[in-house]
Formats: C-alpha cells, sequence, structure tokens
C-alpha cells in the first residue's frame, strides 16, 4: 500500500544548470529559483495532491507537507554543514530549493493550480524579497531577458554576492547562523537547527496564505 503521507517523489538535488545561472547573475538569484521551483515542483506537487486527496482533506495534506520538507531542511543542513565555509554555497541553494517545493506542495493541497504563472510570484512574496505578487510577477517576466552587457566574475566573486542574496532568500534565522556556520563539524548542528526554523517559518506563511 502506498504511504500517502509521503510525498512521493523526493526532492530533486539542485540542477547544475540553475547553480551555474545563480553564479553567473547572483543579483537574480531570487528570480531563477522561483521560475526554476516552479517548473520542477509544479508537476510534482499536481501529481501528490492528487494521491493525497481521496485519504486527507486539505489541511490535512498541506500540514504533512509542511512537516514533511521541514524535517527534509534540517537534514540537508546537517549534511551541508559538516563542509563550514566551504558548504555554505550549497547549503544554503539547496534549502532555498527544499522550502520552494514545500510552498509548492502546500500551494497545490488547498487547491491552488501549482502551474500557474502566480505561484513562483507569491514564493517570492512569502519569502519576502518583494512586497506584492504583482511585483514579483513584473521581476519574473523580466528574468529571462539577457543582461544587456555579460561580465565574467571569478567564482570566489561571484559566491561573495550569491551568499547575502540566498541568505535573504532562506530566512533571517539561517543569517543569525552564518558566520558560525563557517566551522567544520560544529557548523552541522547549528545548521539543522536554522534550517528548520527558517523553513518553518516560510511554511507558517504559505499555510496561513494558501488556507485562508
Amino acid at each position: 500500500m502506498t504511504d500517502t503521507t509521503e510525498p512521493p517523489e523526493p526532492v530533486e538535488e539542485l540542477p547544475s544548470s540553475l547553480f551555474d545561472r545563480l553564479r553567473a547573475e547572483p543579483e537574480r538569484a531570487p528570480e531563477h529559483m522561483a521560475l526554476a521551483a516552479a517548473e520542477r515542483f509544479g508537476p510534482a506537487a499536481e501529481r501528490w495532491t492528487a494521491l493525497m486527496a481521496p485519504h486527507h482533506t486539505p489541511a490535512e495534506a498541506a500540514a504533512i507537507a509542511y512537516r514533511k520538507h521541514v524535517r527534509r531542511s534540517g537534514l540537508e543542513g546537517a549534511a551541508a554543514g559538516l563542509g563550514g565555509a566551504l558548504t555554505i554555497v550549497p547549503d544554503l541553494a539547496a534549502l532555498a530549493w527544499i522550502q520552494g517545493r514545500m510552498v509548492f506542495f502546500i500551494a497545490a493541497a488547498h487547491g491552488f493550480d501549482p502551474r500557474h504563472p502566480m505561484r513562483p510570484a507569491e514564493l517570492l512574496t512569502l519569502q519576502g524579497i518583494y512586497p506584492t505578487a504583482a511585483e514579483a510577477r513584473t521581476a519574473l517576466d523580466g528574468a529571462g531577458v539577457p543582461l544587456a552587457q555579460q561580465f565574467v566574475r571569478s567564482r570566489r566573486d561571484s559566491d561573495e554576492e550569491l551568499v547575502p542574496r540566498l541568505v535573504k532568500l532562506v530566512g533571517r534565522k539561517v543569517a543569525k547562523r552564518a558566520m558560525l556556520k563557517l566551522v567544520p563539524v560544529l557548523s552541522s548542528p547549528i545548521s539543522a537547527v536554522s534550517n528548520r526554523q527558517a523553513t518553518a517559518d516560510l511554511g507558517r506563511r504559505a499555510l496561513s496564505y494558501y488556507g485562508g
């Protein structure tokens, strides 16, 4: 018998092509992340909701999605935190990826079409990147436009620009612990706790937004 409490598909790793794009245009990291999340997680959330519907109410399904993703964000943080400074960027990006998936699953559980173009805009609004979904949608519509002028960044310079944007994306609790995450091994439990708390905060906002 299928375990309907567990999303049927594992959280995919952040695509390497997306990681490259984040590093190439760190100033647009939130928009690139939201658009990629919509492409990857919209269909998965739709399939999962169809499996959940016969067994759970919308509120129950949304709560399950919330709990599962909070737990997964903690596991990801514990693993990535072992590398300290070397894994800060991958850890933050992976956390944003899991958080994005959670929001799409919560939206779908409450009956919102996870493929709708406003879902990634709402994600950015829930993350506090834009004050309204309309403004976020406008920014997303321009995210695919090539830069008028390309310039070369070293990986180190790119990561230095990317870290603050990813920290803003995943939540204040992660930002408060960012410096401690520079210490290998010690950063593992710190990363696990901060990731869980930040994901829980975002999840509660999503539950309230979509659940009414």
